[in-house]
């Protein structure tokens, strides 16, 4: 089954299975794929499935729709075609691709890269945080997945529900930031809005997301 890969600045933030003869694109809530973001507009495509085939057709958007970068009207979509949507682009996977799509309140998103080594400890690791990295995770206190802690293992973790409110948590060498990517609902950070400018964390932070309540434990 084809699908859509929506990301931005490399994160991806929500996946979506084509199951319609037609699918929507836009801002305004009543679309099967919501962007919430001002670059995009309230219609701003459709994506019309027949048969084995899946076109793409801009809907008169103020800002374009672009595939592999070239503002396109109506196109046909080939398997790993790249669609910018203002900041956003979203991968085309034709149909026959396997992938799980992790629905869960956490999305683990970029694989960790090695840090450079200092002295006296591991200069590269693999899935797991090198001795000289911080050891970090997510507790959920609130909602459906409360108790939930998921380890921070990747260089960046969004967390929220995409659609509604999306932030980043980002690891660096000096520890781990926070930022707000996408949705209405701005998360907040022990009472304080969290903006698109990343904010450090310290351990036992509260975070406020989309109606559910996380903590930030580093050790």
């Amino acid at each position: 089954m084809p699908k859509m890969i929506v990301s931005i600045d490399e994160v991806v933030i929500k996946e979506v299975q084509l199951t319609k003869d037609k699918t929507t694109l836009g801002r305004r809530p009543y679309n099967d794929i919501v962007i919430d973001n001002l670059a995009v507009s309230g219609e701003h495509a459709v994506l019309q499935m027949t048969g084995g085939e899946v076109f793409l057709e801009d809907l008169n958007s103020t800002n374009g729709t672009y595939l592999n970068g070239k503002a396109i009207k109506k196109q046909q979509l080939q398997n790993g075609d790249s669609i910018e949507i203002g900041k956003y682009k979203i991968k085309f996977v034709g149909d026959g691709v396997a992938d799980n799509f992790d629905k869960t309140m956490v999305v683990k998103a970029r694989p960790a890269a090695p840090l450079p080594a200092r002295a006296g400890s591991p200069s590269s690791f693999g899935d797991s945080i090198g001795a000289s990295a911080f050891h970090a995770s997510i507790k959920v206190l609130s909602g459906a997945a409360s108790g939930r802690e998921v380890p921070l293992t990747k260089v960046v973790t969004t967390i929220g529900k995409p659609g509604v409110a999306v932030a980043a948590i980002t690891r660096r060498q000096q520890g781990f930031v926070v930022h707000h990517v996408e949705g209405a609902g701005n998360p907040t950070l022990n009472g304080n809005p969290i903006k698109a400018d990343p904010i450090s964390l310290k351990n036992g932070d509260l975070i406020e997301l989309a109606g559910t309540q996380m903590q930030f434990v580093q050790t």
